[in-house]
């Protein structure tokens, strides 16, 4: 009898195929404007980051996928990281919803094509350095924890070079270029949450490594940056 697969993995099916080929195209759905072009680019943008990212990582580094599907059921996620890592999760998709239902009141918003087109490029650009990071760094797991059981120690090379959490700095530049792209005013609303989450996410997360994985203290001497290379 073929084993059935077990019940984690089937929560993991479900939440790529919602995060792949669902959420990406929440503006469209909801608006019902086909013809969006920048709703387009935005989804296609984010299934190909996505997509490619995962091929890479499952080639390179095997096991992550394991821990990162695995990641909501670990047991020494730290507390505070069981209420962010979510609200980050929720608030992506409430970005979308909130530039889809502007679109569907406002059907014929005012497009700059030259901003529209910047923003997609920087979105590209943010979604390319978390996704290094994330191909980078074998222990990018889900959330926030020392992972001991797989032998966790710093990495210091590729986009941790140039900041200590590139994952979070690629998310934050294209959080904050969706309402461009997509030329909604309501979609700030929860991008301005996000960029507020994402930033105390990064701090708590860099106090954590910084007192319990060895090592990270000193790399963050050699890499002074949090997020924004000579800001924070």
């Amino acid at each position: 009898m073929a084993q059935q697969p077990e019940p984690v993995l089937w929560r993991a099916i479900v939440q790529m195929v919602i995060v792949v080929f669902i959420a990406p195209f929440i503006p469209l759905i909801i608006s019902g404007q086909w013809d969006w072009w920048q709703a387009w680019a935005y989804a296609t943008a984010s299934i190909l980051a996505f997509v490619i990212s995962r091929l890479i990582v499952a080639r390179k580094h095997p096991d992550l996928l394991k821990e990162r599907a695995r990641f909501m059921q670990a047991k020494d996620t730290k507390p505070w990281d069981k209420v962010l890592a979510p609200l980050l999760g929720v608030g992506s998709i409430l970005t979308t919803v909130a530039a889809g239902l502007d679109r569907y009141y406002h059907p014929m918003p005012a497009s700059t094509l030259t901003l529209n087109l910047l923003a997609l490029g920087v979105l590209v650009l943010g979604y390319g350095f978390s996704s290094w990071a994330l191909i980078e760094n074998r222990f990018f797991s889900g959330t926030v924890r020392i992972q001991t059981e797989r032998g966790q120690h710093v990495i210091s090379s590729g986009p941790y070079q140039i900041v200590r959490h590139p994952g979070y700095a690629g998310g934050l530049l294209g959080y904050l270029f969706i309402p461009l792209l997509l030329n909604s005013s309501w979609a700030w609303i929860p991008t301005i949450l996000l960029v507020v989450v994402m930033v105390t996410r990064t701090a708590l997360e860099d106090k954590t490594l910084q007192a319990e994985l060895p090592g990270y203290r000193e790399f963050a001497q050699k890499t002074r940056y949090r997020l924004l290379p000579g800001i924070w």
